[in-house]
């Protein structure tokens, strides 16, 4: 499994690993329409992260106690678990995946340290029946390639945000 794909390689298909927003360009890029370069953090890498940090199970545990309608449960469980996936170390294999495209882009668009949006990509928003817009967090002008992994961490962190945890509750969505 690819830990980070170019826009060019990324198609409808690819939704389940890159989401909407990235299936979009790279299916963009496809037709021919110009696209800013770019590149995705797949699904499998945020997964990895979480299984070699071994946080999967307490992740479980803590969303397993939250109760939707209550604003300090979900308050808690998100903080908790946002710290759980900040704290976790990035795996060297995809943090070499990050910086090999980083590098990648930075060369393409001739300039150093290029400043990036580190934004999420949801494997189900806009849905028929749901809309998960704006309910995670994106960071832009983002410099170098350090904070492109902090930003990337943070912006799978906030996945869980109290928000983002409560809505998937009250829609009957698994986390």
């Amino acid at each position: 499994m690819a830990y980070v794909l170019g826009f060019e390689e990324i198609n409808k298909f690819s939704l389940p690993i890159v989401g909407g927003k990235n299936a979009s360009l790279g299916e963009m890029l496809k037709a021919g329409i110009r696209v800013p370069p770019g590149f995705a953090i797949t699904t499998e890498s945020y997964r990895e992260l979480v299984a070699s940090a071994g946080i999967g199970k307490e992740i479980e545990n803590l969303l397993a106690r939250v109760k939707p309608d209550d604003i300090p449960s979900l308050d808690s469980a998100s903080a908790a678990i946002q710290t759980l996936i900040v704290n976790a170390p990035m795996p060297v294999y995809i943090a070499d995946a990050i910086e090999e495209n980083y590098f990648m882009l930075c060369n393409c668009c001739k300039l150093e340290d290029l400043p990036v949006a580190v934004r999420s990509s949801a494997t189900a928003e806009d849905l028929p029946d749901a809309s998960f817009a704006g309910q995670q967090d994106t960071y832009l002008w983002v410099r170098g390639l350090a904070p492109v992994i902090e930003m990337a961490q943070k912006c799978w962190a906030s996945l869980f945000t109290a928000r983002a945890i409560g809505y998937r509750a009250r829609m009957n969505f698994p986390h």
